[in-house]
């Protein structure tokens, strides 16, 4: 299969197995995230094709929608690309990527890195900050049926990874604990530059909501 008819492949595999996707996690995430790691890419020196189906498959199935099964997204791809007879040394290296690319993935110790997976990780980042990422956090936390905001529940800045995974704060804590952090994790230099802004406009939304809490 050439390269054009494996993306397309992908794309429609993407589309279909994530037509009921909860809102934040669904087919437009992954447009958007690919949308963006194309960008970045062009000033990295990467391997294109990676970093596109890593993009599109880094939420085929996330670990959270699936019992916590951290190894299901990366079998899921791999069983997929190989069907697709993908080249093995790029199956691994987008399974490696979708194992790497998430927040709770940083709390262990990194033992996998390239160019292709600070692209992806970027793109993915960028979709967790800013209008879109605001958006986001929403939608999931009414998904899990979260408070909007208690000020009685204080973020906790020293969470361990299972506290992370396990968490039922309300949603505006997640600002604190997740996405005014990414900024300064972001790995490329175009990902830096876009989080700048889209990490302001949160600061600004933070304000306002808080303003109009009475704080």
């Amino acid at each position: 299969m050439n390269r054009d008819n494996l993306i397309d492949a992908t794309v429609q595999f993407v589309r279909e197995t994530l037509k009921n996707a909860e809102g934040g996690h669904d087919w437009w995430h992954i447009h958007r995230v690919w949308t963006n790691a194309k960008l970045i890419a062009q000033t990295e020196n990467a391997d294109m094709l990676t970093v596109e189906l890593a993009a599109l498959l880094h939420d085929i199935a996330d670990s959270k929608f699936h019992g916590g099964d951290e190894e299901i997204g990366p079998r899921t791809a791999g069983e997929f690309l190989r069907a697709q007879k993908a080249d093995a040394a790029i199956i691994e290296h987008v399974q490696q990527i979708i194992r790497h690319i998430s927040f709770k993935a940083s709390f262990d110790k990194v033992s996998f890195q390239s160019t292709e997976l600070a692209i992806v990780q970027d793109a993915d980042r960028l979709d967790a900050i800013g209008a879109i990422g605001i958006a986001r956090a929403f939608t999931y936390g009414g998904f899990k049926g979260r408070e909007l905001y208690n000020p009685e529940v204080k973020p906790n800045l020293n969470m361990s990874k299972e506290e992370y995974k396990n968490t039922t704060a309300p949603t505006i804590n997640h600002f604190y604990e997740k996405l005014l952090l990414l900024k300064d994790k972001m790995n490329t230099e175009t990902g830096r530059k876009l989080a700048a802004q889209r990490h302001d406009f949160m600061v600004a939304y933070l304000d306002q909501f808080f303003m109009e809490c009475g704080e």
